[in-house]
Order: C-alpha cells, then sequence, then structure tokens
C-alpha cells in the first residue's frame, strides 16, 4: 500500500525540513572546526608552559640530589671517624702492650687488622693510603710484642715432668719401687715375666695423661697462636713453639733414664747390664708414649685448634728428638750381634711395639708426622725377623753344642736344664710368637708354627744328648744319664703349656723312651753282679759229691766255689755301691723307682742264695768274710744308690 500523495505542498515541506537539517549540520561543523582550533591552541600553550618549568625541575631535582649526596657524605664521614676513634683506642692498647690485659690486647689487633682491611677496601679516601701504613706499622709492632709474649708465656709455664709425677699417672701395679733411675736403689718393674703383663684394660690399669701446661693458660696460648698465623707469621711460631717445648720434653725423659746411645755402645755393654737397660727402654717406652707423648699432643691440640697447618707439623717438631732417641736405642738392639738369651728381650721389646702401635699412629696422625709412623713401624717388623733369626740360631745351637764338660755323675746336663727353662719362657711369649709367625706367614697357622719350631728344638737337644752320652766309659751311666735328661724334658712338659702343643702323644713315646734307658741300665750295671747268685756253674768239677763235707755237700756243690761267688759278689757289690751312690737321679720319685727295681731282682736273688748255700759257709772258718751282707744291708746300702755322694761319703 504505497504513501499517499498530496500533491506540491506535501513535498516542499519535506524538502525545506531537509535544507534545514543541512543547515545545523553546517553550523555543528563550524563549532567543531572553532573547538578544535580552541584545542589546539591549549596545547600550544601547555607545551609552552612546560617548556618554561623544566628549569625549574631540573634545579630542584639537583637540589634533593645534593642533599642525598650530603646524607651520604655524612654517613661517610661518620663511619670513617669511628674507624679512626678505634684504631686510636686500639693504638693506645697497643702501645700500653700485652702484659696488663692480653685479651684486650688480642681484640686492639682484630680491630687495626679490620681498620687496615677498610681503608685498603676504601683507598678514594684522600688520607687513605697514610692510614693504611700507619696500621701496618702498628699491626707489625703488635705481632712482635705477641711473638714475644707467646714466647714468654709458653716458656714459664713448660716444665720438664719429674719422674715421680710420671709414676703417679701409670697404673698402680705398674708403678716402680722406691728407687729407680728416679729413686736410687730401687727397681723399675721387670716385664720377663708375662703373666704379669698388662693385656687390656684391667682393673688398676689406667692411665692418666699429665697436664703439662694448666689448663688456664691454654687460651691466651691459643689466641696468641691464631693472631700470628693471621698475621702470616707461621715460621716464626712453629720455631719458637718447638724451641720451648722440644728441650722440655728431652729433659723429662733424660730424668726418667733415658739416654742416646749409638749402636757401638750397646755392642760394649755386659749382657747384664744390657738386659736391665732393654726392660728399661720397654718402660719408657710405655711412659713417653702414653704420657708424654700423649699429653704433648694435647697441647699441641689446644694451642693449635683450628690451626690443621700447625697442629701436625709442631707436635712432630716437638717430639721428633726424643722418638728418635728411644727408636735408635731398639733399633741398635736389633741389629746387634745375635745371641740365644736376647730372644725373650727381643721378644719382649717386639711386644711392646706392637702394644704401643695403634697410639703411635694415632698420636702421630697426619702427613708431618709419617716419618715417626714408618720409623715405628719399621722397628717392629726388625725386631719381629731378628727374633725369628736368632729363635732359628737357638734351635741350630742347641742341636750343635759341643760342651765337652760331661756331668760326672750322670745327672741333668746344664744345656738340658737351660733348653728346658728356654722352651717354658717361650710358652710365656706364646700370643707374641703366634703374632710374630704371622708376620712371616707361610701358608701354616701360628699354633702349628710354633709346634714346629719346639718339636724340632727338643728334637735337636736329644740328638745333642745322644751324642754327650758316649763320653762316658761305662755304659750303664750312659743310659743313666738319657733317663735322667730325657725324664727331666718329659717332666718339663707335662708340667707347662707345651703338653698342649706337643700333645699326650708326644709324652707317652717318651715316658717309654725313659723306661727303656732306666731298663738298659738295670741290664748292663746288674747282670753281671747276678750271675754271682745264679746256681749255674756251682757244681764241682768231679760231678757227684765226695762225701767230703769240708769241700763240698751231698749236692755236689763245691763250697769253694759259693765262696768265690760270695767274695765275688761283696766285692762287686761294693764296688757299684762305692761308684753308683756318687752317681745322680736327681727326681726323687725316679730314684725311688730305680733303687725299687734294682731291689727287686737283687734281693730276692741274695736272700734264696744265702738261704741254700749259706750253711756251707757259716759252718766254715771266717764266715764272715763271704757273707758280709744281711739282705737288710744290701737294702740299706741301695738307698744310698743315685744320691750324688762324693768319694769319701760313699766308702764305708
Amino acid at each position: 500500500m504505497g504513501i499517499p500523495v498530496r500533491g506540491n505542498g506535501g513535498y516542499d515541506a519535506l524538502s525545506e525540513r531537509a535544507a534545514q537539517m543541512r543547515e545545523a549540520l553546517a553550523k555543528n561543523q563550524s563549532i567543531t572546526d572553532n573547538m578544535v582550533a580552541i584545542l589546539g591552541s591549549f596545547d600550544h600553550r601547555f607545551s609552552a608552559l612546560e617548556n618554561a618549568m623544566r628549569p625549574t625541575q631540573i634545579r630542584t631535582h639537583a637540589i634533593r640530589r645534593a642533599h642525598e649526596n650530603i646524607d651520604k657524605t655524612l654517613k661517610a664521614a661518620e663511619v670513617v671517624l669511628s674507624r679512626f676513634d678505634l684504631s686510636r683506642q686500639a693504638e693506645e692498647k697497643i702501645l700500653k702492650g700485652p702484659h696488663e690485659d692480653l685479651e684486650s690486647y688480642l681484640q686492639a689487633i682484630d680491630q687495626l687488622r679490620n681498620n687496615a682491611h677498610f681503608f685498603t677496601n676504601n683507598k678514594s679516601f684522600k688520607s687513605s693510603d697514610g692510614v693504611i701504613s700507619h696500621t701496618n706499622n702498628l699491626l707489625t709492632k703488635a705481632i712482635s710484642r705477641l711473638e714475644e709474649q707467646f714466647k714468654q708465656l709458653l716458656l714459664l709455664y713448660s716444665k720438664p715432668v719429674e719422674p715421680e709425677r710420671l709414676f703417679e699417672c701409670l697404673p698402680s701395679s705398674m708403678r716402680p719401687s722406691s728407687g729407680s733411675p728416679a729413686h736410687p736403689g730401687g727397681k723399675i718393674p721387670s716385664y720377663n715375666n708375662h703373666s704379669e703383663h698388662p693385656s687390656g684394660a684391667t682393673e688398676g690399669s689406667e692411665y692418666n695423661t699429665p697436664t703439662l701446661i694448666p689448663p688456664q693458660v691454654m687460651p691466651l696460648l691459643h689466641g696468641l697462636a691464631q693472631q700470628m698465623v693471621e698475621a702470616v707469621n707461621q715460621q716464626q711460631l712453629q720455631k719458637i713453639y718447638r724451641d720451648a717445648r722440644s728441650p722440655v720434653l728431652e729433659e723429662s725423659l733424660r730424668k726418667l733414664g733415658v739416654e742416646r746411645l749409638s749402636k757401638e755402645d750397646v755392642q760394649k755393654m755386659q749382657w747384664e747390664v744390657l738386659e736391665a737397660k732393654i726392660g728399661n727402654w720397654i718402660h719408657f717406652m710405655r711412659i713417653a708414649v702414653k704420657l708424654l707423648f700423649a699429653g704433648e699432643r694435647k697441647v699441641c691440640d689446644q694451642i693449635f685448634e683450628g690451626i690443621n697447618s700447625l697442629r701436625d707439623q709442631c707436635f712432630a717438631d716437638v717430639t721428633s728428638g726424643s722418638v728418635s732417641v728411644l727408636l735408635s736405642f731398639g733399633d741398635a738392639i736389633a741389629k746387634s750381634k745375635r745371641s740365644p738369651e736376647k730372644l725373650f728381650v727381643l721378644l719382649d721389646m717386639y711386644e711392646i711395639m706392637r702394644e704401643l702401635h695403634s697410639e703411635i699412629e694415632a698420636l702421630f696422625r697426619g702427613k708431618a708426622c709419617n716419618e715417626v709412623r714408618e720409623s715405628a713401624l719399621s722397628l717392629t717388623t726388625r725386631l719381629a725377623q731378628t727374633a725369628k733369626e736368632t729363635f732359628g740360631d737357638f734351635e741350630e745351637a742347641v742341636e750343635k753344642d759341643a760342651t765337652k764338660t760331661a756331668v760326672a755323675d750322670g745327672t741333668v746336663h746344664p744345656l738340658t736344664s737351660y733348653v728346658i727353662n728356654y722352651v717354658k719362657f717361650l710358652f710365656d711369649y706364646q700370643s707374641t710368637l703366634k703374632q710374630l709367625f704371622q708376620e712371616f706367614e707361610n701358608g701354616e697357622t701360628s699354633s702349628s708354627q710354633l709346634a714346629a719350631v719346639t718339636m724340632r728344638i727338643m728334637q735337636a737337644l736329644q740328638t745333642n744328648l745322644d751324642g754327650k752320652s758316649k763320653q762316658y766309659k761305662d755304659p750303664s751311666l750312659t743310659h743313666l744319664f738319657l733317663m735322667n735328661n730325657i725324664h727331666y724334658m718329659v717332666r718339663s712338659v707335662r708340667r707347662s703349656e707345651a703338653k698342649d702343643l706337643l700333645g699326650d702323644d708326644w709324652v707317652q713315646r717318651h715316658r717309654r723312651v725313659v723306661q727303656q734307658h732306666a731298663n738298659q741300665y738295670k741290664r748292663i750295671a746288674w747282670t753281671k753282679i747276678l750271675q754271682c747268685l745264679s746256681v749255674q756253674g756251682l757244681t764241682s768239677s768231679g760231678g757227684g759229691g765226695s762225701g767230703n763235707n769240708a769241700e763240698g755237700n751231698s749236692s755236689g756243690v763245691s763250697r769253694a766255689i759259693i765262696k768265690d761267688r760270695l767274695k765275688t759278689f761283696n766285692s762287686q757289690f761294693e764296688e757299684l755301691h762305692q761308684r753308683q751312690s756318687q752317681w745322680t737321679v736327681p727326681d726323687t720319685e725316679l730314684r725311688e723307682s730305680l733303687r725299687l727295681a734294682v731291689a727287686e731282682v737283687l734281693l730276692p736273688a741274695y736272700r734264696s742264695f744265702i738261704k741254700r748255700y749259706g750253711p756251707l759257709v757259716e759252718n766254715g772258718k771266717n764266715a764272715q768274710k763271704y757273707i758280709r751282707f744281711t739282705p737288710e744291708d744290701l737294702e740299706h746300702m741301695l738307698g744310698e744308690f743315685f744320691e750324688g755322694k762324693t768319694l769319701n761319703e760313699s766308702s764305708r
């Protein structure tokens, strides 16, 4: 449906309205342009205003920065002034010296060192170089005085330790009797008896480390040492410490009795003197390591706490001379001429070095002490090697002992008692020997090695005794000698720890050997005299009796033969009594057993002979000339056999 058009009048109205709208738009555009123009003028004015204000802003910012710089400068000046003030205070303390107040003196040095560091890092200050130079000069003087103070304090409190004080630090069981190197006329405990050896921590076996420097002085010495180290003065510190402490340690040992001995000195000494010195050396080693060196390590660790570069080195410097004196003596013994009697002292020395090994390792720790540790270990090894070689020498010496002195009475030979005592002593060192054998392990257990060595020594002794027994002209004395000596060996083994090592089989086998020699003695010594009491050969050469009672009996036994037999018996028995009462069977039980064995053969034969043939003689003249002994007389005289009497004592 279309819009109705009412002629030309409606169109004109519409056109007029459109014209009005165009006119209004044109006016709006004009207003807009005018506004843009006005705003543009504002922008220009603001820009001009900003340009006008910029110098004022710059001046304001400069004033603000100037205020900030002034604040910073004032604060910096305040810091610098405070540093100058602290330097002045520190200088006053330094100039007074460390004697009045050492702690304040040390604090002053710290302050000076801090100030020097401050001005070194702030060289922009006009006077920095002068301040640094003055501070360093002051520090040099302060450290110099510090060195002197350290030295004086150390010397003042470094005194030798008297032996009595050291002995008080020992376990009660190891303290010497009144009189020793420090107590004339006394005796340091012997260590040859291993049943008395301290083994492990037992009651009363505690060592108390002596206090070498008073505890209250230690913090001061520690502080002084730290300051010297910070002043890069380690060498001087090390020298002062060594020169103060080393002579004191050496003097403590000298007072104890330690002396420097060369290998030549050792070689010239009589064995008894040397043995005593070795016993003392063992005691000295314990005291040195467990007390003196332990005390020195404690002092060193406290003074140089936190100064690792010096702690071990200073300890090594202080102790090296003393250690050298002690170890050089041990080394001289280990390198001296070997002899059997030295084995036990070598084992004692080896044992003490083994005992002290862990403590030496702990005390002499660190690279600086390498030489001491190596020297101690080297001595231990050398002692073990020398002891092992001496052991071998002993075995050879026993077998080849060419002592011509025979024991005339057939008793136990000195060599036998010496060797057996030697072996018994060896078993006191059983644990030490096992340790020694482990040093030279060859696949065998240490127990089997000890057993093998002991058996070889016993066999070497038997071989030698067999040779010595051939010196006797009387074969019966040969067997008596061997019986005595082997019985002594068996009895000694049965009563000692050697039985467990050699075994029952060895004991039983050698008991049979003893019995064999006893039987051989009886056979050789008594066969001839027993033949006098035999019925064989008693019949007269004529066969049957002649009826003449003056010369025989009805059985055809010749009175003359009976007389001759009795006369021979008397002579032989007297000779046996005189000779064999000078012989010796030292063991009471064996002596009685041998007498009984002889009596059990002789007395029944004599009684039977006298009972049967005695009347032939008793009825004749001078009967006592032929029947001189009753069985009781013989028994009594047999009781005098093997008593080792002199010739005069054995004569009737």
